[in-house]
Order: structure tokens, then sequence, then C-alpha cells
């Protein structure tokens, strides 16, 4: 099947082996911002054979997507970006281009797609209650039950989502993201880095090691108040601030000590969503047989 990781910048469709959930070869392109809903679909359908190679028994696709997105009817309602989208049906527009049934195309948050992938071949493999955290520009969040993201019961936030909830009095995302870590770090050197370069002073430059001594401080209150009532085993941490998790982690950890889950690094990074968006089709297929499609050859043309 071909998994689809649709950012805010940039796609990519990788084609994926289900039994394993391999990535066996990918495609990617970058946003430009202006896209109508055709080229945009267009770009999608190109993606998606580019990284099938010459396979042709393609089972479906599952797609990753920012939200807010209506998973079912498989239209966007986003509002803040992807704009040409919004409330048109991009499960007929792929469905009509690749030439499959519209029940070959399933569509799930890009958060949930990053954890399910970390549950199926990562770092929260066998994990019966999970969640995950992707820190990069924004924070991204997502719960799991036996394999299945869930966004209610006991200790889920309102649909999964902590980045808005209060916190310090502002918000979870205000003081844990990569602005909040650079707006930090100006504010005590009026010098306006990337986290990499703050990243990489912190052997020499004290305001550097600070800030991410308070941004792990941060993490491990919200993990703390927020992530724990939901009682998981483990919780992953992914994007692209988790790659110096080594310069904030042990700050967190103080927070949580005693509290039963242990916080993991996720092993995927960005092969992550195109892995979870593979397993979340497979287990969803399992759970719709025998009605779930049978393996179509991938047209060459709308």
């Amino acid at each position: 099947m071909v998994a689809f990781d649709v950012g805010g910048s940039h796609v990519t469709a990788g084609l994926c082996r289900l039994n394993d959930l391999a990535i066996l070869h990918t495609a990617s392109s970058a946003l430009a911002g202006d896209e109508t809903f055709d080229s945009f679909a267009d770009l999608l359908f190109r993606l998606g054979c580019e990284a099938s190679l010459s396979e042709k028994a393609i089972a479906g696709a599952s797609l990753a997507v920012p939200f807010p997105f209506d998973c079912a009817a498989g239209i966007s309602l986003m509002q803040h970006k992807f704009q040409s989208l919004y409330g048109k049906n991009l499960r007929t527009a792929l469905a009509n281009r690749f030439g499959w049934k519209t029940d070959q195309l399933r569509f799930l948050n890009d958060a949930c797609a990053y954890l399910l992938g970390e549950i199926g071949a990562g770092s929260l493999k066998g994990a019966p209650r999970s969640a995950g955290l992707t820190l990069g520009t924004g924070i991204g969040s997502a719960f799991a039950v036996c394999g299945r993201c869930v966004t209610s019961g006991e200790g889920v936030p309102p649909e999964g989502e902590i980045w808005n909830l209060p916190f310090a009095g502002a918000t979870v995302e205000d003081y844990i993201s990569t602005r909040a870590l650079k707006a930090e770090y100006k504010d005590r050197t009026g010098r306006d880095l990337e986290v990499s370069q703050i990243a990489a002073a912190v052997d020499t430059d004290a305001d550097a090691r600070g800030v991410f001594e308070n941004f792990g401080a941060h993490l491990g209150e919200v993990l703390h108040d927020i992530i724990a009532p939901f009682r998981p085993a483990m919780v992953m941490i992914g994007g692209g601030i988790s790659r110096s998790a080594n310069l904030f982690l042990p700050f967190a950890e103080g927070h949580i000590s005693g509290l039963g889950f242990s916080v993991v690094q996720s092993t995927l990074l960005d092969q992550a969503p195109l892995v979870g968006a593979a397993h979340f089709w497979r287990e969803d297929a399992k759970a719709s047989e025998p009605a779930a499609a049978q393996p179509q050859a991938l047209s060459t043309g709308r």
C-alpha cells in the first residue's frame, strides 16, 4: 500500500510492505502554498505513482493529514492552511485518479500516525497504553490503547489535543514548541537562532543550557499534570526538537519519577507518520474484513 505524510511544507509518499511495515521507497515534494484543489490532488497522485515504482498490486492508500479533517468523509475542514482543500472531497478525487474504490483510501490525524508508527515498528512496540508528543513548530499529541488511537476516555484530553490546554498562565504550546524555545533564547541574548544552533552552543553557552533546562522542566510538568492521568505505560517524544532530547529530557524525568511510565525517543523520526499511516490502514482493513478491498492495479492516468 501507499502511505502519505501531508505536512505543512511538504508531502511524502511511501510504498509500504504491510506484513512488517517496511518503507520500500519514497517520493517527496515541497508545497508552494498556493496549490489549487486539483493541483494538490494531482501532486498526491504523482507522488503515489513515483513511490510505487513498478508495483501494480496496490491495496490502497492511507494519508496522515493535519487537523481539522473529516477522516470518514475525506474532507478537509482546515482554514488556517490548505485553504483550497476546505470542504472538498479528497477521497473521491484521489479514488478517481488512482482508479480505486473510495474505501481503499483512509485518512488519520498526523500526530496519531506518528504515534502508531512507533507502536507498529518503533520505540513503543508492545506498549498497551501509550501517548505520543511531537515537539516541533507546535506540539502534537496522540493517545493509544491496544494499538489504536483514542480521542476520549480515561485521562484523554478533549479530542486528544493538549496544545491549547491552560498551562502556567498561557497554553501548553506557549511553553513547549520551537517558537517558545527560540523566544526564550532571544529574550536572554537578543539573538534569533534556530533550535539546532542553540543546541550546538550548549557546551559553551550558559543561556543555551538554561533554555533547554527550562524546556525540560516545562515538559516534565505537562507529563505530570496532563499526560499521567491517562496512565500510559510509555510516552514517546518525537519531532524535530526530540533530536536534542539529551539536553532536556533529564530535567523532565525528575517530574515524573514514580508515576509508572517511561519516556522514550522516537526511533523512526521522519518515517514515523508513513509507518503509522500504513499500520492504521492494515489494522482498519483487518477490522473490516471480509469487506476490505482487494489489491488493484495502480492507474497511470485520470
